[in-house]
């Protein structure tokens, strides 16, 4: 009898080992709605942090919201056959390319299509790898252009809530304070834009913002948005995604801040995401 139990015993703790060591990307048998986030994880190390991530923590809360979250590095994906699987689309670091990839998410959004993007995603300039050469995405979808500075080093801010009402804002007070990040100026006036509504913005009590060393990298006055949407759309896009690295001493690029770290910043995040995969256009 003795014999028989503990191999019974040892199936049972080798059982009870596989379920403890599933992952948490596990998914949803019947989700709400699926999200396909593309990435490029090559170039700024802050940036590729970041992707990592954000590639952690949005599986968590797609088992707790009922949401399933799938992620790659292939932007050939990007064509109309595979994005018809999902309801949102993230851009986590960077943009598509290809004129192909192009076409097919701008016929993805004006057939309905969600969409998210984060910090680097919106980057363009006409001087650099990543010009502004794509007028529908920077000037008529993202309404912002090209990309005109930085605060430099990442650091927190006092955000403002410049819609209380709208559905991502509502849990949130008047102010909260960020995530360390690098935060973008940008050429166009978004306040200008009929179709663009502003959701949060730099709040004047964040000035001076940044530490330099370079002076033009800090900024003392101005009005900046930081998260938007474009009304003819479902999107949001939302400057954070630069997380605070040590580039200058060993052992070099060690993460000194985490984006999801921040629960105010996080909760407006998720609410986006929410809210873009269970509204209708």
């Amino acid at each position: 009898m003795k014999q028989q139990f503990l191999p019974l015993l040892f199936k049972s703790f080798l059982f009870l080992c596989v379920l403890l060591s599933l992952d948490t990307s596990a998914q949803n048998i019947n989700p709400k709605f699926k999200v396909i986030a593309f990435y490029t994880g090559k170039n700024d190390q802050a940036h590729v942090s970041y992707v990592h991530e954000a590639n952690k923590w949005f599986p968590k809360m797609g088992l707790k919201y009922d949401f399933n979250y799938d992620s790659t590095s292939n932007w050939n994906n990007l064509n109309a056959t595979f994005l018809s699987k999902y309801q949102v689309v993230l851009f986590l670091d960077t943009r598509p390319e290809e004129p192909a990839q192009r076409k097919a998410f701008e016929e993805y959004m004006n057939k309905g299509g969600a969409w998210m993007g984060f910090h680097f995603a919106a980057f363009a300039l006409t001087s650099s790898s990543y010009p502004q050469n794509w007028d529908w995405y920077h000037q008529t979808f993202l309404g912002s252009g090209e990309y005109a500075s930085n605060t430099w080093r990442p650091t927190s801010a006092v955000l403002k809530v410049e819609d209380v009402t709208h559905s991502v804002t509502s849990k949130l007070g008047n102010t909260f304070k960020s995530a360390p990040n690098e935060w973008y100026r940008w050429e166009k006036d978004l306040r200008k834009n009929a179709d663009i509504k502003i959701l949060l913005s730099i709040d004047s009590t964040s000035f001076p913002l940044g530490t330099g060393p370079k002076q033009y990298e800090i900024w003392h006055t101005g009005y900046y948005p930081v998260a938007w949407t474009n009304k003819k759309y479902k999107m949001i896009y939302v400057n954070m995604g630069h997380n605070d690295m040590d580039y200058e001493d060993p052992p070099y690029n060690k993460e000194l801040s985490h984006t999801f770290d921040n629960e105010e910043q996080s909760k407006f995040i998720l609410s986006s995401l929410l809210w873009l995969g269970q509204s209708k256009k």
